[in-house]
C-alpha cells in the first residue's frame, strides 16, 4: 500500500474514484453523482492544485483505492482550521485498514501545516464505521445537524466532530 498526495497528474483516477463513492455511497457525500459527472477531469485536476487543500490517495498494486482531503479554511479569521472532507475506500480494499493509514497522513501533514490548530469533519450519524474510525484518531462529537441533507424525501444527519491538534 502506498499513500501519497494526488496532484493534477492523478486527475483522472480521482474523478473515478469520486463517481464511484457518489454512486456506491449517495448519503455520504453532500455532492451528487450528476454534478460529479459533469465535471470535466480538468476541474478536477484543478482542484487538486489548489494551495488551500491536499488530498491524499492510497494505491494497491498502482490504483488508486482510497482518499482524503484536508481544506483549509481560506478566512483571515479561520486560517488555523481545517475540514477532513471526501473520505472514501474502494469496497475492495476496505477491511485492509486503508482508511487508517489515510487519516495517519492526513494528521502527520495537518500537524506540520503551519497555523492549523483545529480539524473538522461531519459524518452521517448512522455511519458507525467511520465515526468509530474519527474517534480512534482523537476527533470528538460536538454536535449533530439533524436532516442535514435531503435526497428525494429521505433525510440524513450529520455528527458534527473536531480534532484540537
Amino acid at each position: 500500500m502506498d499513500i501519497r498526495e494526488l496532484t493534477a497528474v492523478d486527475a483522472a483516477a480521482y474523478r473515478e474514484l469520486r463517481i464511484e463513492a457518489l454512486t456506491n455511497n449517495p448519503d455520504a457525500f453532500g455532492s451528487v453523482l450528476e454534478d460529479a459527472l459533469r465535471k470535466p477531469v480538468e476541474a478536477t485536476a484543478e482542484n487538486l492544485a489548489s494551495p488551500l487543500a491536499v488530498t491524499f490517495g492510497a494505491f494497491s498494486e498502482g490504483r488508486l483505492v482510497g482518499n482524503v482531503t484536508l481544506l483549509r479554511e481560506a478566512a483571515k479569521k479561520m486560517k488555523h482550521r481545517a475540514n477532513v472532507v471526501a473520505v472514501y475506500v474502494t469496497p475492495r480494499a476496505r477491511g485492509n485498514g486503508v482508511a487508517s493509514r489515510l487519516m495517519e497522513e492526513l494528521l502527520d501533514y495537518a500537524s506540520e501545516w503551519e497555523g492549523i490548530e483545529q480539524l473538522y469533519l461531519t459524518v452521517s450519524s448512522h455511519n458507525r464505521s467511520a465515526i468509530g474510525l474519527y474517534e480512534r484518531f482523537g476527533f470528538e462529537k460536538y454536535g449533530t445537524e439533524y436532516r442535514a441533507m435531503k435526497s428525494g424525501d429521505e433525510y440524513t444527519d450529520e455528527d458534527l466532530m473536531v480534532k484540537f491538534l
